[in-house]
């Protein structure tokens, strides 16, 4: 026989489930943002952070690891609230933007390398020109500027009259 009562109420208290989904969302989504930038293409690392934290959250709902299916739904609720919320902030306050959505980065403008900013993104000179290489640019003298996406890829300028074959780079985890 199913017992209910253990099914639906919750057996963990309901403000250790919002501040434990809070702390690792925060957490995870704070070292993702300063250590790394996006890198899984048109999906980025936020969202697939939601993804498998959701999905986490959800089978452990539906598992033995919480009793109580509440439990599961409510920490699925927290996640996803976190990720309307600092999307909603990044939308409403610039300042906030600039830490939840971090910009492009500049790597190379008017054919000169930008180290410093190279060093930032641990961006090496051979895995630049090997992306230069794959968006059909040989010469860096070529190049008007190349910059590093909030998601990974790098977008290549190059000077007019040089037009190189478009392929997305991807950025590598260092």
């Amino acid at each position: 026989m199913t017992d209910w009562g253990k099914v639906v109420v919750p057996d963990t208290p309901l403000l250790e489930i919002v501040a434990r989904g809070s702390a690792i969302y925060l957490t995870l989504f704070f070292m993702l943002r300063v250590l790394l930038k996006r890198e899984s293409g048109t999906t980025g690392v936020t969202d697939l952070l939601v993804i498998v934290l959701i999905a986490d959250a959800a089978q452990n709902g539906m598992s033995d690891d919480y009793t109580s299916v509440t439990d599961g739904i409510l920490l699925v609720a927290v996640i996803i609230g976190w990720s309307y919320l600092l999307d909603a902030l990044a939308y409403r306050w610039p300042a906030a933007a600039r830490i939840i959505h971090p910009g492009s980065l500049v790597l190379v403008r008017d054919g000169r390398m930008l180290r410093r900013n190279m060093r930032r993104e641990l961006v090496t000179e051979e895995e630049l020109r090997g992306q230069l290489r794959e968006q059909g640019v040989e010469d860096l003298a070529d190049v008007h500027e190349v910059r590093m996406e909030s998601d990974g890829q790098f977008s290549v300028i190059v000077r007019s009259g040089n037009t190189p074959h478009h392929k997305p780079g991807r950025r590598r985890a260092p």
